[in-house]
């Protein structure tokens, strides 16, 4: 009897204790541990991203050059899609079956758990007509996004474009970036990409059995806001472009303008441009193809990547190094008789007319090939021949102190270095020792193997206005409502000449407006100082070139023209400039001498051949293609080299008679 009652309480016990074990339990699940709520939720709440609009880009008066306009993508869960009238689908999308079976292939091949993009970019208005009906359709959803729009069309590879980001891309965001994100691919678009893109957001909402959106969960209280990115201030003067991209229709080259006393960049135009809203919408794939496939090349972004000869732009600085090196003095003369021999090498002067007694001052001015070529070879000769390389190496540094040579750390992807030559350039060419200044003479006009972008043209002519320095360029002046003014674009850049040898040399610039080559672009009541180039091209003509800055005391704006394939520099990119240079001081253009007016030069056709741009672009693509092929069998040669090691290396640790297996041996031995 006693073991029973013994026992009656053993099994009341367990009992008591089975219950308050499931109770604590069903209390650590309900109260503590929230993994089945949410498992629970799931099955009912559903995360929309939301994607916040791109940042506006301003102008420095504050106009729009770029803002947004709304589009929705229709999105798809393939998991979640159930049976459904694929013909009433496709009709609804303006899409066909076989449309309709590639994107769906494409949305498994990613990701069948996952949502991504089904048909981008339908317009607002277009959306009216589908929003009703889109909830019929199981496993689809509606995602509103924002694209670009550029109201006065202008700007395009200042602005650069968005694209979808790419495997790439979305690699090296750590995560952040997935299928059907825009990103910045080129200009400030891809500058600024962190600033412009803002902050996404995140919406709950429930949903019932067939994805239908049921309300918001929890009154919004999990959701998270989506920030837009921030505004962007530029430097561009917009009507100072839209004048620049003007003049240049239907020519080749490049007008750069910068502020000297601040390095901001007043006119960024490249030609040909492009229409920017061409890169927006459904048939932006379409538009950006031809664009490549054109030989003029609109996606290259000439103000810094075009590569040019200076010419006799170059010219002044040659007179401010031989100054500083007391090589030269203003006042010392120079006969000039058509030409100027350099061994046995004859450098032509103005077609081969004589200038006679000429001055630096005149020898700027009247662009004297032959008084240069002599202030050149006095630098590298100073010493003796035989102390050529030297002597070359002190003038390269000198030369490259103004900014040639390098990339001024424009705020801008892709941009060009140029080219200084070096010692080792002409030493691989003449061999050590074989070449002396009348070998290289054509450096002395701008010309041989000098090469020079339109920015750093421009920043040269910001350093003569400054008297001998420069701050860097740059295109952004503030982000949201903070100036963004970085320390080193407040930061001057000296560059070794004493501030008393520019009088001189910015005498002689002012004569080449006032009376010398460039006079017919002199702008009335205005002194601009400028220098004309005439720069040798391998396509045909000449390129034009005109460099100047404006007004001669207190200077507001410095310029660099680039007309390719049009002649002397007095013919066609010194007007432009003049052009420029008058609406920024004035804000208006008043008449000139006859001929010379905006519609004239606006209006003609300085295309050049069509077919050597077009052998060039063949060329291109040919080598794209070369390298594309290497780049693969490189990857694909170290990929085959990994694994063969990586079977080399099992098999040897397999073998019987391995090292690893002889020393098993042995000590099994012992």
């Amino acid at each position: 009897m006693n073991n029973f009652f013994e026992r009656r309480y053993v099994i009341t016990g367990i009992f008591v204790t089975i219950i308050f074990t499931l109770l604590a339990r069903l209390y650590y699940i309900q109260i503590v541990d929230d993994r089945y709520a949410i498992y629970a939720t799931k099955n009912v709440i559903r995360s929309f991203i939301q994607y916040p609009a791109r940042g506006p880009i301003l102008d420095r008066n504050g106009k729009i050059l770029v803002q947004n306009v709304p589009i929705y993508d229709i999105m798809v869960t393939p998991k979640d899609v159930k049976p459904f009238d694929t013909v009433a689908f496709c009709n609804l999308l303006g899409i066909d079956k076989a449309g309709f079976d590639k994107r769906w292939i494409k949305a498994i091949k990613y990701s069948p758990n996952k949502d991504s993009p089904f048909e981008k970019q339908i317009s607002a208005e277009r959306f009216a007509s589908i929003q009703e009906k889109i909830n019929d359709f199981v496993g689809f959803y509606a995602l509103p996004r924002t694209v670009r729009t550029y109201p006065d069309s202008v700007a395009a590879q200042f602005l650069g474009y968005i694209g979808e980001a790419q495997d790439r891309d979305i690699k090296r965001s750590n995560g952040y970036y997935r299928l059907g994100d825009y990103i910045g691919i080129t200009g400030v678009e891809k500058a600024y990409e962190n600033v412009l893109r803002g902050q996404r957001g995140v919406k709950n909402m429930m949903v019932d059995s067939r994805g239908i959106q049921k309300g918001s969960f929890a009154n919004g209280a999990f959701d998270t806001v989506a920030r837009t990115g921030e505004r962007l201030t530029s430097s561009l003067d917009i009507e100072l472009q839209k004048l620049g991209e003007q003049l240049m229709q239907n020519k080749l080259g490049s007008i750069v303008a910068i502020e000297p006393s601040s390095g901001e960049i007043l006119a960024y135009v490249s030609s040909p441009s492009y229409d920017p809203n061409l890169m927006v919408g459904r048939e932006r794939g379409n538009n950006a193809a031809k664009m490549y496939n054109n030989p003029y090349k609109p996606f290259f972004i000439r103000p810094i990547q075009a590569q040019y000869p200076p010419g006799s732009s170059f010219k002044p600085l040659s007179a401010l190094i031989a100054l500083q090196e007391n090589i030269i003095s203003p006042s010392e003369t120079y006969y000039c008789t058509g030409h100027y021999r350099a061994g046995n090498r004859l450098v032509p002067c103005n077609n081969g007319e004589a200038h006679g007694t000429v001055n630096m001052g005149r020898a700027v001015a009247e662009s004297c090939n032959g008084y240069f070529s002599m202030v050149f070879q006095r630098i590298l000769e100073r010493s003796g021949a035989k102390y050529t390389e030297a002597e070359f190496t002190k003038w390269r540094a000198n030369v490259m102190k103004f900014g040639l040579g390098a990339r001024l750390d424009l705020d801008m992807p892709a941009e060009s270095r140029g080219n200084v030559p070096t010692p080792l350039h002409y030493d691989n060419v003449y061999k050590k020792g074989g070449w002396r200044a009348s070998t290289i003479i054509s450096l002395a006009i701008g010309q041989g193997e000098l090469l020079a972008t339109p920015l750093q043209m421009a920043n040269l002519e910001c350093t003569i206005a400054n008297h001998g320095f420069f701050y860097k360029p740059h295109l952004i002046k503030a982000i949201g409502t903070e100036n963004v003014i970085k320390a080193e674009y407040t930061k001057r850049n000296y560059v070794g000449i004493d501030s008393q040898y520019f009088e001189p040399v910015i005498n002689g610039m002012q004569a080449v407006v006032e009376d010398g080559t460039a006079r017919r672009s002199k702008i009335p009541g205005i002194i601009m100082c400028g220098k004309t180039g005439t720069a040798q091209n391998p396509r045909g003509e000449a390129n034009s070139v005109f460099v100047a800055f404006a007004p001669r005391e207190n200077p507001k704006i410095a310029i660099a023209v680039v007309v390719e394939n049009s002649g002397e520099g007095a013919h066609w990119a010194a007007p432009i400039a003049s052009f420029i240079v008058e609406k920024y001081l004035r804000g208006k253009i008043t008449p000139r001498e006859s001929g010379i007016t905006v519609d004239y030069f606006a209006n003609a056709n300085r295309m050049p051949d069509l077919t050597l741009y077009a052998l060039d672009l063949k060329k291109e693509r040919m080598r794209d293609s070369i390298r594309a092929v290497k780049a693969d069998s490189i990857k694909k040669f170290k990929a085959d080299s990994i694994k063969k090691a990586a079977r080399l290396k099992t098999a040897n640790n397999n073998k019987p008679n391995s090292w690893g297996s002889l020393l098993a041996g042995r000590g099994a031995g012992k």
